[in-house]
């Protein structure tokens, strides 16, 4: 057709809009994306869809270095080596984080007291305590 604007392939679609194609996979399922098959039963993606769901708010994005998006910047306050590991505490605003690393991590990226520092946390699970902490 003449002035139609192409669907989409679900990887295209998804690199516009900044998710994965398994997320426009799990909104299709769920009624948040409308999405049509081609003769080859393919998922193809209207670009008003595309656009309708660019518009949306984006998540915070990690960075191109690294896929952790919890990052607390800071300063080093201690770090103590002992053998092949090293514990660094990077005092990050009103919080003290404490990593165990390795030795020579610490002397690659010249981890000294009061180097600036980000800890990067990525879990697959937090803990939540109720209360001031202890019991």
């Amino acid at each position: 057709m003449a002035g139609r604007t192409p669907d989409l392939t679900l990887g295209e679609a998804a690199r516009e809009i900044g998710v994965s194609a398994d997320t426009l996979r799990r909104w299709e399922r769920a009624g948040k994306l409308r999405a049509v098959r081609d003769e080859r039963n393919r998922r193809r993606v209207p670009r008003r869809e595309v656009e309708r769901l660019a518009r949306r708010p984006r998540r915070h994005a990690a960075g191109d270095a690294l896929s952790a998006r919890n990052r607390f910047p800071g300063r080093v306050v201690s770090v103590e080596v002992d053998g092949v590991m090293a514990l660094v505490e990077i005092q990050a605003g009103p919080h003290r984080v404490t990593a165990a690393i390795t030795r020579d991590a610490v002397e690659e990226l010249g981890l000294t007291e009061g180097v600036e520092a980000t800890a990067a946390v990525k879990a697959t699970s937090v803990m939540v305590e109720r209360g001031g902490g202890g019991r």
